[in-house]
């Protein structure tokens, strides 16, 4: 998903204090309900551990005696009572999910691509009146990137020609680069994966790309590969949500989630200004990413994966249809952006955080939402809705880098600092808007500023078409020290943060 100032389909956000519908607030506190037991269980069974951890061997013997001599049927009352609380806990307890490390592809140098250059092929190809050139040189110069994104060298072709081997080149290129890059970190080797996840909205080959990653890495015959195409740039969550519930009901078992995009087909090259935006925004860029299940691995593992939260708008037409790839009139193919774009983007969101307020708000913040929502639907007040303060739940943010404009209106309605949108504003500004993997350059951008410290909580939140947004909450395990890392930001993260000028 997109945005940008500089189009008539960037309407601002709508303000999420004009309402609240109540039934997804009713759904996140079903989300919590389901997990009620094991919530209640584990602290019960903490403070049992904690009483019992001061019985002295004489209190242990004079209370068997006790039992044994006064009250035996107590005694089978309270072991049958005490197996059948175990039963419950192990049987309601949702498998943890750890991330042990990521990586996400830095392309070579000779696949920058600044303003410059673009322009000059833009104008070069000679499909487009000077009056759309014009166009996309406004909406990338305020789109919120920089000089120093990738893009692939068949976008430079003149004429513009681009073939299927040259898109499977730029899709291997991206995969394997970012998987290279992640098996060159852990010890896990690639007959160890028993669950591959690769997502690539636009480009979906036969074999597919999934079977491409399996052939390349020689993994074994079992493994339960998936290849989800055409879910836009929120399908990085999406693919982290499906490999989170395969490892449920997979035992001690490795999960790898890929997730790229791929441009060398997708330059739109009609007069369709609300397809020429695309042109500007979207840049080369892939990630991949390892989970577990394994209890030993989780004192080796960056993050515990804590929620997901996904939200799905595609029964409503305006929401299903506002990204779209599709012909124009004249038959040119490309990505069309509709007018109310923001709009349903922040109506996607704010059922999504409402449905994920009562699985991580402080409880002092859901009393404040549940006051004010009180007196405006019991008492018929005249009170806007609490919106509460996820700074209280989270540590760091990680908005999908769609465009400026995007960015812009989240900071606003969510009431975000400056430092809580510099990952997401860095990672547009140096590599573009790399769809699904955009989370992981931010991500990545935390890390090599040493940002991340054990017990942070960081939200990752991405949008795409369908109409999707998407929600996955981690907890770092340990603090992440730069200098043991390895991710594309490490060379250059002294440069980091940059003003970005708004042309």
């Amino acid at each position: 998903m997109s945005g940008t100032k500089a189009t008539s389909v960037s309407v601002p956000l709508p303000d999420f204090k004009q309402s609240v519908n109540l039934k997804y607030v009713k759904l996140g506190y079903h989300y919590s309900i389901t997990h009620a037991m094991y919530l209640f269980l584990t602290p019960l069974l903490l403070i049992m551990s904690a009483q019992i951890s001061t019985f002295s061997i004489q209190d242990f013997h004079h209370l068997y005696n006790h039992l044994i001599l006064h009250n035996l049927s107590s005694l089978i009352l309270c072991i049958a009572l005490l197996l059948f609380v175990l039963t419950l806990y192990f049987l309601t307890r949702p498998t943890p999910v750890y991330l042990l490390n990521f990586s996400c592809y830095k392309p070579d140098a000779i696949h920058k691509c600044d303003r410059r250059r673009f322009m000059d092929t833009i104008r070069g190809m000679g499909t487009y009146t000077e009056e759309n050139i014009e166009f996309q040189r406004k909406v990338l110069e305020r789109s919120g990137i920089g000089e120093s994104s990738y893009l692939p060298p068949t976008v430079f072709k003149i004429p513009p020609r681009v073939y299927d081997a040259e898109e499977r080149a730029e899709a291997e290129m991206l995969m394997f680069g970012a998987v290279d890059g992640l098996f060159e970190k852990i010890s896990v080797k690639p007959n160890q994966i028993g669950v591959l996840v690769v997502n690539c909205g636009l480009f979906n080959p036969i074999p597919s790309l999934s079977s491409m990653i399996v052939n390349r890495y020689k993994m074994r015959g079992n493994v339960f590969s998936y290849n989800l195409g055409g879910m836009g740039c929120s399908a990085g969550v999406i693919s982290i949500d499906l490999a989170k519930d395969l490892l449920q009901v997979r035992p001690n078992s490795y999960a790898l989630v890929v997730s790229l995009e791929c441009i060398s087909k997708n330059l739109y090259l009609g007069e369709q200004r609300s397809m020429l935006v695309s042109n500007c925004l979207f840049r080369m860029g892939g990630a991949a990413i390892l989970l577990s299940n394994k209890m030993s691995d989780r004192w080796r593992s960056k993050y515990r994966l804590v929620h997901t939260v996904r939200t799905h708008k595609g029964t409503e037409d305006n929401c299903f249809s506002c990204v779209t790839r599709k012909e124009d009139s004249d038959g040119k193919i490309g990505i069309s952006l509709s007018k109310n774009l923001m709009a349903v983007a922040g109506d996607a969101l704010k059922t999504n955080i409402t449905t994920l307020g009562p699985l991580v708000l402080p409880m002092s913040e859901q009393l404040l939402f549940f006051a004010t929502l009180v007196g405006k639907k019991v008492f018929k007040m005249k009170l806007q809705p609490y919106i509460p303060d996820f700074k209280l739940a989270f540590e760091h943010f990680c908005i999908h880098a769609g465009g400026r404009a995007v960015l812009d209106e989240l900071e606003k309605n969510l009431k975000l600092s400056s430092w809580h949108m510099e990952p997401s504003r860095m990672s547009l500004y140096r590599f573009g808007n790399t769809s699904s993997s955009s989370l992981w350059y931010e991500l990545a951008y935390s890390e090599a500023k040493g940002r991340i410290k054990k017990g942070d909580r960081v939200w990752q939140i991405a949008f795409g078409s369908g109409f999707k947004c998407n929600s996955a909450v981690w907890k770092a395990l340990r603090n992440v020290n730069p200098a043991e890392e390895k991710n594309p930001w490490m060379d250059e993260i002294h440069l980091f943060p940059v003003e970005v000028p708004l042309n």
